[in-house]
C-alpha cells in the first residue's frame, strides 16, 4: 500500500510539474508564430539607399531572466548599462534603390545585438550601439563602403536614452560614456536594512497615477544615481574620443542644427518614491561646442504634484527644442493658465524663442487656445502649430508668421481629433541644409498626406494648400482595387510619392509612384511569411448598436469554412472613449490590409475552425456633460450584443459558443462582459486591471478620482462583482508588468475572489514578462493556454 501511495504521489507530482513547464500550441498555430519576419526598412532622404535591419521575432526566456534593476520607471541591465527590455537587431544589409540585391556588411561584430540606430545629418553614415557581454559600444556604418567600424570601448551608458548625438559636421558625435568614478552598485537582495523607509505627506495634494518600478528606499536611490550618471565624450568616426562634459545624470542631449551649441538636460536630487525620473528635479542648459556653459534655460523642481486633469502642466519653459529652420535658436512652450485646466483663460499656452548667443529677452511667437502639441517650421515667415484639449477632444491647426506676433490667429483646421473622416492629414516635410525636417514649402504651397478614411472606404490622398488663398486642391487620391496604398512621403522636386502597398495576402512593400505617369516602381521585395492563411476569407462587417450607433469589425472565416455550417466564434476588442457619436461610429478598418497575426492576435484560430471577429468596435460615448464611463457597462454589453447579432444573422456561428478576449483595458472589458451579460461561453483576459479602487486617482480616460465618483469606480470594477461571474475566465498576466495600474496583483486578487466564490477560472502568471510579452517560450505557452481554453469551453460544449 505504501508503494502504491508513493507511486500515486510521484505521478501527481510529475503531472503538477508538467503543468508548470512551457507548452507549445498545435502545429497549425506554431507554423504561423515561429516565422522569420521581413526586415525593417529605413530609406535615406535622397531615396538612394535602403538600410535593412533584421531581428529575431522573439526574445528567449533566458534573455529575459538576466539580472534587471527596476528604478524610477527604468528597467536596466546593470551589467551592460542599457534597457533590459531592448529589442535587438542582429543583421544589417544595404539595398541600393533600383536594385534587388541586398549587400552584406563587412566587419560586423560576432553575435550582433544592435540598437539605437542614428543617421548622420548628411546620411552618409549610420551610428548604432552593439551590446557585448559586459557593456555597450558605439559602431558606425559607412553606407557607401557597406562596412562598419567600432568607435568606442564597451563603456557606453545607454540607460537614459540619447546615447548617440551627431554634430552638424557628420564627422563627430556626443556619446554618453560610463563615468570613471562610478561606485559599485548595492546588491539590495543581500543588504541588511539600516532602518525603515518613511514617506511623508505635508498636506499638499499629490494625485498621481499608479506608476510602476519606482524607487523604494535609499539603496534604490544610490543605484539609480550610479546608473544614470554619464560623462559626455566627443567621438569622431575614426574612433578618437575627447572628454566633453564631466559626469552628471544626463537625459536629453541635442545639437543645434548648424552646430556650435548643444542643449543638455541634467537630473539632480531630491529623488521621489511617487513619480518616475522624468519628474525629478532637472535643468536644461545650452553649451557651446567646447562644452562651455552659455546659459541655463530652465530649472525644474521635483514635480510630485500637478493640478488635477489630463491637461495639467507644470509652469515655466517646457518642450525645449532647437528650431529646425534656424542655425541655433531655442524654442519652448509655456503655460498661460498656471498649468491648471480649471482656470478660465483665452489662451492656454504660448510659444517663445531665444536666439544665439542667448543673452537677450525671449521673443513671443504665438499663443494657442488649447494646450500646444507640436510645431513644424517652414521658413522665416511660415510655421504651423497644432494644439489639443482632451476634455472636448478639440484640436486646432494654426498657420503663423514667426517674425510677426499677432493675437489674431489664423486657424486652418478646428476639429474633433477623433473625427478620422475630417482628418486633413500630415504635413509633408523635407530635409533642409542642416539635415533637419522642415515643411515642404514652395510658391506659397504646403502639402498634406492623409489616410483618407470615409464612409465609403479608405482612399489615401495628397493635397496641396495655398497658404495665402487657403485654397486646397487634391493632387492624388488612391483608389487601388483589393489593395491599400499608404502614402509615406512626397518629393515635390521629382513629383514622386513614396508609398507602401499591401493586400490581404501581399506583405507591405515600398514603391515610388510617379504622379505624372501614375506608374509605380517597386523598391523592396519582402515575401509573405504567413502563406498558410493568405487565402483566409476576410471582410469588414458593419452593423448598428441598439441606439443606432454604427459599429464595425473585421470578420475572418475558418480556413475549412463550409457554407451552412455554424462555427464557434472569438470576438476580440478594446474599448475606446468618445465625446460624440459621430466620431465613435466611424469605420477605420480596411479589409485589404495585410493579414498579419501578431503574437497577441486571435487570427491563429482561423486554422482551428473558428470564426474570428477582430478589432470589433467598442466605443464608450459620453456626450455633453455626461462622461463616457457613466454608462460604461451598459455600452459594453450593447456593443457585444450588436456584434454577435450581426455575425449570427449571417448564419455563420453558434451563438452559444462565442468567446470574448482582450488585452490590458480589453481584459478589463472581458471581465465586465462575463459578469454582466450572458452572451459569452468563455473569456480570455490578458494583463488587465480589475479593481479600480487600486487606481484611485484616475485610469485609462477617467479623470475623476475615486472620492469624486465612487459609484463609477465600484460599478466598473469586475472585482466588486466577482460573485456575478457567469462564464469560465482565463486570466494571463506578466509577473513583471510595468504598465500603470495593471500590476500583477490585479489578476492575482481577482482570481482569488473568483476562486473563493466558486467561479470557473484559471490564472497563468508568465515569469519575467512585462505588459507586452517578449519571450518565445512565454508567447507559445500563452497561445497553448488560449487554445486549450477555447477547445474545452467552446468546442466541447
Amino acid at each position: 500500500m505504501k508503494v502504491l501511495l508513493a507511486v500515486v504521489f510521484i505521478l501527481s507530482t510529475i503531472a503538477h510539474i508538467a503543468a508548470e513547464t512551457y507548452q507549445k500550441p498545435t502545429k497549425e498555430i506554431l507554423d504561423l508564430v515561429d516565422v522569420m519576419l521581413a526586415p525593417r526598412a529605413m530609406i535615406d532622404n535622397k531615396r538612394e539607399n535602403i538600410i535593412l535591419i533584421s531581428r529575431d521575432t522573439f526574445k528567449s526566456i533566458s534573455e529575459l531572466s538576466q539580472k534587471e534593476l527596476r528604478l524610477a520607471g527604468l528597467r536596466i541591465d546593470p551589467k551592460t548599462n542599457i534597457s533590459s527590455r531592448t529589442r535587438y537587431y542582429n543583421e544589417i544589409k544595404i539595398q541600393r534603390v533600383g536594385s534587388k540585391a541586398q549587400i552584406s556588411i563587412q566587419g560586423m561584430p560576432k553575435q550582433p545585438k544592435l540598437a539605437n540606430f542614428s543617421w548622420s545629418p548628411d546620411q552618409k553614415y549610420m551610428a548604432f550601439t552593439h551590446t557585448e557581454e559586459t557593456g555597450v559600444a558605439v559602431w558606425v556604418l559607412d553606407i557607401a563602403k557597406a562596412e562598419v567600424t567600432k568607435l568606442t570601448h564597451a563603456k557606453v551608458n545607454a540607460n537614459t536614452g540619447d546615447a548617440i548625438n551627431w554634430f552638424a559636421d557628420s564627422e563627430t558625435m556626443l556619446v554618453k560614456m560610463l563615468p570613471k568614478d562610478r561606485n559599485k552598485l548595492i546588491d539590495t537582495a543581500i543588504t541588511v536594512p539600516t532602518g525603515p523607509t518613511i514617506s511623508v505627506s505635508d498636506g499638499k495634494k499629490a494625485q498621481n497615477r499608479t506608476y510602476q518600478d519606482l524607487l523604494k528606499n535609499t539603496n534604490d536611490e544610490f543605484n539609480f544615481e550610479q546608473l544614470a550618471r554619464s560623462e559626455l565624450v566627443k567621438v569622431n568616426i575614426k574612433g578618437e574620443g575627447t572628454p566633453w562634459l564631466d559626469a552628471g545624470m544626463y537625459g536629453n542631449v541635442s545639437v543645434a542644427p548648424a552646430g556650435g551649441y548643444v542643449l543638455v538636460t541634467e537630473y539632480s536630487k531630491p529623488f521621489s518614491y511617487l513619480v518616475t525620473y522624468s519628474r525629478f528635479p532637472h535643468k536644461t542648459s545650452v553649451y557651446d561646442n567646447n562644452s562651455k556653459l552659455i546659459k541655463t534655460i530652465v530649472k525644474v523642481p521635483l514635480i510630485e504634484d500637478l493640478p488635477k486633469g489630463f491637461m495639467a502642466e507644470r509652469t515655466g519653459p517646457r518642450r525645449i527644442n532647437w528650431r529646425n529652420d534656424k542655425p541655433a535658436t531655442i524654442t519652448y512652450f509655456e503655460a498661460l493658465d498656471g498649468g491648471d485646466p480649471a482656470n478660465k483663460v483665452e489662451y492656454r499656452d504660448q510659444l517663445l524663442q531665444l536666439k544665439a548667443p542667448f543673452n537677450s529677452k525671449p521673443e513671443l511667437l504665438f499663443k494657442s487656445y488649447n494646450r500646444l502639441y507640436s510645431v513644424l517650421w517652414g521658413n522665416k515667415d511660415t510655421a504651423v502649430a497644432v494644439d489639443y484639449w482632451w476634455n472636448n477632444r478639440n484640436s486646432k491647426t494654426y498657420l503663423f508668421n514667426p517674425q510677426q506676433f499677432t493675437d489674431k490667429n489664423t486657424v486652418l483646421y478646428d476639429l474633433n481629433y477623433q473625427d478620422r473622416y475630417a482628418d486633413p492629414g500630415d504635413w509633408v516635410t523635407e530635409i533642409n541644409q542642416y539635415g533637419k525636417s522642415v515643411l515642404s514649402l514652395e510658391d506659397d504651397e504646403l502639402y498634406l498626406l492623409g489616410d483618407g478614411y470615409t464612409k465609403e472606404g479608405q482612399f489615401p490622398f495628397l493635397d496641396k494648400l495655398n497658404i495665402k488663398s487657403k485654397q486646397k486642391d487634391r493632387i492624388y487620391r488612391s483608389e487601388l482595387a483589393n489593395s491599400v496604398e499608404n502614402l509615406v512621403d512626397f518629393d515635390k522636386k521629382t513629383g514622386r510619392l513614396l508609398v507602401r502597398i499591401e493586400s490581404k495576402s501581399d506583405y507591405p512593400n515600398y514603391y515610388f509612384r510617379n504622379l505624372d505617369s501614375n506608374s509605380t516602381s517597386q523598391l523592396t521585395f519582402f515575401d509573405n511569411p504567413f502563406k498558410s492563411i493568405q487565402n483566409v476569407a476576410k471582410e469588414v462587417v458593419r452593423y448598428k448598436r441598439d441606439d443606432g450607433l454604427e459599429l464595425n469589425g473585421t470578420l475572418y472565416l475558418p480556413l475549412d469554412y463550409q457554407k451552412g455550417k455554424k462555427y464557434p466564434m472569438i470576438l476580440w476588442a478594446y474599448p475606446r472613449e468618445y465625446k460624440d457619436k459621430s466620431s465613435a461610429g466611424q469605420n477605420t478598418s480596411n479589409p485589404n490590409k495585410f493579414t498579419y497575426p501578431s503574437y497577441g492576435s486571435p487570427l491563429y484560430w482561423v486554422t482551428k475552425g473558428y470564426v474570428v471577429l477582430n478589432n470589433a468596435a467598442f466605443p464608450i460615448v459620453g456626450e455633453g456633460d455626461e462622461q463616457p464611463n457613466d454608462s460604461f457597462r451598459a455600452q459594453l454589453v450593447a456593443n457585444a450584443k450588436a456584434a454577435i447579432d450581426a455575425v449570427d444573422a449571417r448564419g455563420l456561428i453558434n451563438r452559444k459558443r462565442v468567446a470574448v478576449g482582450g488585452h490590458s483595458y480589453g481584459a478589463f472589458m472581458v471581465a465586465n462582459l462575463l459578469s454582466h451579460s450572458d452572451l459569452f461561453a468563455a473569456g480570455i483576459a490578458r494583463s488587465g486591471a480589475y479593481n479600480r479602487t487600486l487606481t484611485p486617482f484616475g485610469f485609462q480616460s477617467e479623470e475623476r478620482s475615486y472620492w469624486e465618483a465612487p459609484e463609477v469606480y465600484n460599478t466598473m470594477s469586475p472585482f466588486m462583482h466577482a460573485d456575478k461571474m457567469k462564464s469560465p475566465l482565463l486570466l494571463i498576466h506578466g509577473e513583471a508588468d510595468n504598465n500603470s495600474g495593471t500590476y500583477p496583483m490585479q489578476s492575482e486578487r481577482y482570481f482569488n475572489a473568483l476562486k473563493g466564490l466558486g467561479a470557473t477560472a484559471r490564472l497563468v502568471m508568465l515569469p519575467k514578462e512585462s505588459h507586452g510579452y517578449r519571450a518565445k517560450e512565454s508567447i507559445l505557452h500563452m497561445l497553448w493556454e488560449q487554445d486549450q481554453w477555447l477547445e474545452k469551453y467552446l468546442k466541447s460544449n
